[in-house]
């Protein structure tokens, strides 16, 4: 990675951002943790050096530290500059990118953080981005030492390292998983800004052009190991949380299933299968996001239909998203859990002819998840980027959180700041 010359140790971009301003006020939290070393020097970065100042200003009222604003660099560069993007790389050994949707804006600080000999992590939900990114530079970021990861919010830290933790925590083979998000909220409800919804309406309306990529991939199927793991029904019945279920259509699953392959091609582990649900409560909730689903599903086809979606986020999402994003009392009520269920086989045993005979339970419990959780994960990847220097892969090149972080203590540092992994429950069957 970048050698200590540098002025900062981590950069954060797009800080004046609905989410940037959070992962703002994160990294000002951990300078200031009781068990925090010393002081890393960091800047903000983005267009406007007004808005970034008031961020800090702002984080600096919220934290109680009013020379905050003084400790911070500023940064200003922008996104079609690709000049000022290799300034602001050419100062950082980490840049946290909070400029998204990512198939937009994502490419040129990529581009120009390796360039530069600078890592970067990002928060992208977006699979089509986030293996497009791996294919264009994987060799390019290996050649000059950096790190790019991806998806190290809440898309997809829970998910994947809950996965990698359950099988750590099996005695014996872990074969496959399924997990099961669960969101909790207050009397005022949930909220989302709609800067995840336009990724979302993009992301299904080019559905296409990711198949495309993966087609021209064409790479070698994973083995599996064990029964294959079969697909719930669009809505199912999970008796274990007493709950109707249906797909997870985040990144979840493209990003573990990255993460599985590069465990057992560059690690020789056994590969899990895995697949990713979210809770839905009762059969009224059930018949409400029926409606939504499919609401949204026919308007992404066309561009009319995009330009409606993107323009009326709370109407066509049923209030669930919107152009202001959630109250500070919507967040404070918020938090998640996903709970995974996995099975396996104990050491000695032979999946070739038998039925999987370890089933284990854990979960990952966290506070709210696009504003809370997603800064909390980001900086504590970051952090892990900086000091498991020895842990993580020894070449550098574009990863998953899983594949970069598997075995570096980055599951400890989460622990500590309020993402919490448990078992549940072991047992042979």
């Amino acid at each position: 990675m970048a050698t200590k010359q540098r002025p900062f140790h981590l950069v954060v971009f797009g800080a004046s951002g609905f989410t940037g301003q959070f992962v703002t006020e994160e990294v000002a939290r951990e300078q200031v943790a009781p068990e925090g070393s010393s002081r890393l020097p960091w800047a903000v970065a983005g267009r406007c050096r007004e808005k970034l100042q008031q961020v800090l200003e702002r984080a600096a009222e919220k934290l109680g530290r009013p020379t905050l604003p003084s400790e911070v660099g500023i940064i200003i560069c922008d996104i079609n500059n690709p000049a000022s993007l290799d300034e602001m790389a050419k100062q950082a050994t980490v840049v946290l990118n909070c400029v998204g949707p990512y198939r937009f804006y994502g490419e040129p600080v990529v581009k120009a953080c390796i360039e530069n000999g600078t890592s970067c992590i990002d928060i992208s939900g977006e699979p089509q981005f986030l293996e497009l990114i791996y294919w264009k530079y994987h060799e390019k970021a290996a050649e000059k030492g950096v790190y790019i990861i991806g998806s190290s919010g809440f898309d997809s830290i829970p998910a994947d390292m809950g996965v990698i933790y359950t099988r750590n925590k099996m005695n014996g083979t872990l074969t496959s998983v399924e997990s099961f998000l669960t969101v909790q909220s207050g009397p005022e409800g949930l909220c989302i800004h709609d800067g995840t919804w336009k990724s979302a309406v993009y992301g299904f309306g080019n559905q296409s052009h990711l198949k495309k990529l993966r087609k021209e991939a064409n790479l070698k199927p994973v083995p599996i190991v064990g029964p294959k793991l079969k697909r719930r029904w669009p809505v199912s019945y999970c008796r274990e949380l007493n709950s109707y279920s249906i797909p997870f259509l985040g990144a979840d699953v493209s990003v573990v299933k990255r993460t599985q392959r590069y465990l057992h091609e560059n690690l020789e582990q056994s590969p899990v299968q895995y697949a990713a649900y979210v809770t839905v409560g009762g059969i009224t909730s059930v018949i409400k996001l029926m409606f939504a689903g499919l609401f949204f599903l026919f308007f992404v086809k066309f561009g009319i239909g995009r330009q409606l979606l993107i323009k009326f986020p709370w109407l066509f999402s049923f209030g669930y998203f919107s152009k202001q994003g959630p109250t500070q009392k919507q967040i404070d009520a918020s938090s998640f859990t996903m709970t995974f269920f996995g099975q396996g086989y104990s050491q000695g045993f032979d999946p070739d002819n038998k039925q999987p005979n370890i089933r284990i339970c854990t979960q990952v419990k966290g506070p709210e998840a696009g504003y809370v959780a997603t800064p909390i994960a980001m900086v504590q990847a970051a952090l892990t980027l900086l000091n498991d220097a020895s842990d993580l892969p020894k070449a550098g090149g574009v990863f998953t959180p899983g594949a970069a972080f598997s075995r570096t203590k980055l599951i400890d540092r989460l622990n500590k700041r309020g993402i919490e992994f448990s078992v549940i429950s072991s047992s042979e069957v």
